[in-house]
């Protein structure tokens, strides 16, 4: 049985994909201490070359999010960017953690949800008062998971993109990389959407512009590579006897993820935060995020 390679990022899925690809265009840049590169699927032959949507997938490489004890203005402002370029440019946005927080690498989403500057039910003498004028209507919510609250994450957003009928939705989620060396280093950007529990193995439906009649900015940092598929990166062989099946459904996932999933979290948080306020600086979005 010929192993499939798994992967939730759209770079690793160029990497394996042959060269010089038809509807596919690629960027990569230095900034803030990172690379970005940057993924235009373009038409449905690029789509189908590299097993994603027609979009466009950002991918900032860091340093080791738990080795490092922060990043700096550069980084968070670096990635800010990249989300704010995909943004509408007026109305309110929702953005949504998902996974499971009692699952440790999938508790990316509910963790980062927890230190997003919530700001649609302020009004605007409150904000005036406070010096923080002009703020973007933001909500956040925190669905859970399917086998916790027994509703589809898809369910519950279009239940609530009804209600308050958000310009954007914005996800964060958990994903798994084909390679050890992206775990915790990485963080990907796209508007095509997302399947909420991928990351981990437990695939739900899809959330995109399709399914929720929204434009949908999808969040994530891998967090798991899958067993087999980490078995072939280090020894190169795709029919291990070893690791199938019971491989197959197993993940490995860092020692130090704890760290990885804190630190992940505000780190993204706090970009999100900078690319729907960039009027305020990192100062006044850590205190009104709820954490340094």
């Amino acid at each position: 049985m010929k192993l499939s390679l798994r992967t939730d990022l759209a770079l690793e899925q160029h990497e394996m994909a042959p060269q010089n690809l038809q509807g596919i265009e690629i960027e990569k840049k230095r900034t803030g201490g990172m690379t970005l590169t940057t993924i235009r699927v373009t038409d449905e032959a690029g789509a189908k070359s590299i097993r994603r949507p027609v979009g466009t997938y950002v991918t900032a490489e860091l340093k080791s999010i738990w080795l490092e004890t922060a990043f700096g203005k550069a980084e968070i402002e670096a990635v800010a960017q990249e989300i704010e370029a995909l943004l509408p440019k007026s109305g309110t946005a929702l953005v949504c953690g998902l996974g499971n927080e009692n699952i440790t690498p999938d508790a990316l989403g509910p963790k980062c949800s927890e230190l997003i500057f919530a700001t649609r039910h302020i009004p605007e003498t409150m904000q005036k008062q406070l010096g923080f004028d002009r703020l973007r209507p933001v909500a956040r919510l925190t669905p859970g998971v399917l086998g916790q609250n027994g509703m589809e994450t898809g369910e519950i957003l279009l239940g609530v993109i009804q209600r308050i009928s958000p310009a954007v939705l914005i996800t964060v989620d958990a994903l798994a990389s084909r390679r050890l060396e992206r775990l915790g280093c990485t963080v990907q950007i796209s508007n095509t959407g997302i399947t909420p529990g991928s990351g981990v193995g437990n695939a739900r439906k899809e959330i995109s512009e399709k399914t929720m009649g929204v434009p949908v900015i999808a969040i994530g940092v891998p967090t798991v590579v899958d067993a087999s598929t980490l078995a072939y990166d280090l020894i190169g062989r795709e029919n291990e006897p070893k690791t199938e099946p019971q491989g197959h459904k197993m993940m490995v996932t860092p020692r130090e993820i704890d760290l990885l999933i804190e630190r992940a979290a505000r780190f993204v948080a706090f970009a999100v935060n900078k690319a729907l306020q960039p009027q305020l600086d990192a100062e006044d979005m850590a205190l009104l995020a709820g954490g340094a």
